[in-house]
């Protein structure tokens, strides 16, 4: 069957959580070391990283959890058109403009103007199609795609796709399901045996997470939303030589804020506010991520605790015992603890051709809200939720 259309898993006018892969093409090690000929690409995995960072700085999109493989990707995305809608005309503008600068002679002229933000921003129905596609995951993903494709192209001196056709997307529908997604998503090196544990598994948002626990500090990606001033602008590319302008270009892509932050500021809190209502948008002030709202009613404390013991339960006989606490904190979202490591180790027989994730009765209210009897997963996934 032909995948769904995106209108019918999601919409960028409604609040909702999807799970995205997307494969390099011919699931081809493009980034991690060549079948072939034996180059290592693993460096890549940090430009599609420092993407994700960038536009999470500048998209109504919170990143809950990734991970970068060599071959594809994995990204929970939660888009917010509560945080886009509270945006001014000027703040939309200068955000697209720093995505998409649009057709210029050089690269150094890619610095959007104040004369730019404002002309832009006067475009009642251009901002208000610019507005939409800020909170459109669609968009994201196409925006984070394309660029890794022209860099690596470049690189290899080469035309053609690197990554295949569009991303698949799963619908995550209940916390339970979030909480198992989230997790598969995060042992995705371990599963792979690409590395032993979480915190020996880069590019993933559980390393991030463990990282920063520990001070790690990165230098930031997030794009710089102040524009120059057209007079400045204008100074100095008069004034300045145009190699010189290059090597400023290439300086600031490298920190464009010239902050230093924690290794995980970019990435949507794990843990869920409990002072604050449903309803709050939690805008986020320091330019990193479109809010500060959290994903789970689950501590990073004993979410990493149920991390680390899952990771270890990737052999079929493993035994040990999961911690009654952990288990406690399972069936209160809803999941039966004693079916949880095979959820998580054994996610592709469940969810594996699901447009949807979550527990049998989420995804029948959610099968019924697109006109449909039931999603396909539905019934084996049973076994694993309470």
């Amino acid at each position: 069957m032909p995948r769904p259309k995106r209108e019918e898993q999601f919409a960028n006018s409604e609040i909702c959580i999807v799970h995205a892969v997307q494969r390099c093409v011919r699931r081809a090690f493009l980034a991690g070391v060549d079948r072939e000929s034996g180059k290592d690409y693993s460096f890549r995995k940090e430009w599609i990283r420092r993407r994700m960072e960038a536009l999470a700085s500048v998209f109504g999109i919170d990143v809950l959890s990734y991970a970068i493989m060599s071959n594809h990707l994995h990204v929970i995305l939660r888009n917010r058109p509560d945080v886009v809608a509270s945006w001014s005309d000027a703040e939309v503008a200068i955000r697209w403009l720093r995505v998409f600068p649009g057709r210029r002679m050089e690269e150094h002229l890619a610095e959007p103007t104040e004369h730019e933000v404002k002309t832009l921003a006067g475009n009642a129905e251009r901002i208000a199609e610019i507005r939409q596609r800020m909170s459109d995951i669609s968009w994201f993903m196409r925006s984070l795609a394309e660029p890794i494709s022209r860099m690596a192209n470049k690189q290899d001196e080469c035309t053609g796709r690197f990554w295949e056709g569009r991303f698949k997307a799963q619908r995550i529908v209940d916390e339970a399901g979030l909480l198992a997604c989230s997790m598969y998503v995060d042992l995705n090196p371990v599963r792979a045996a690409m590395a032993s544990d979480p915190e020996t598994a880069p590019h993933t948002s559980a390393f991030d997470r463990i990282q920063a626990g520990h001070g790690k500090r990165i230098d930031s990606a997030a794009f710089d939303l102040k524009a120059v001033p057209t007079e400045e602008a204008a100074k100095q590319i008069r004034e300045t030589p145009v190699d010189e302008l290059r090597v400023k270009q290439k300086a600031k892509k490298r920190n464009p804020t010239g902050k230093r932050i924690r290794r995980d500021a970019w990435l949507a809190p794990l843990t869920l506010s409990p002072e604050k209502l449903s309803t709050d948008a939690e805008l986020n002030r320091d330019g990193l991520r479109a809010s500060d709202k959290g994903f789970l009613h689950v501590s990073i404390r004993d979410y990493l605790r149920l991390l680390r013991w899952t990771a270890k339960q990737g052999v079929a006989e493993a035994s040990e015992k999961l911690p009654k606490s952990l288990a406690t904190t399972l069936s209160q979202i809803g999941i039966d603890a004693s079916m949880w490591r095979d959820l998580v180790w054994e996610w592709q027989r469940y969810f594996g051709k699901s447009i949807c994730v979550g527990s049998p009765a989420a995804m029948r209210q959610d099968a019924e809200r697109c006109g449909k009897h039931h999603y396909s997963g539905q019934a084996a996934a049973s076994a694993c939720f309470t």
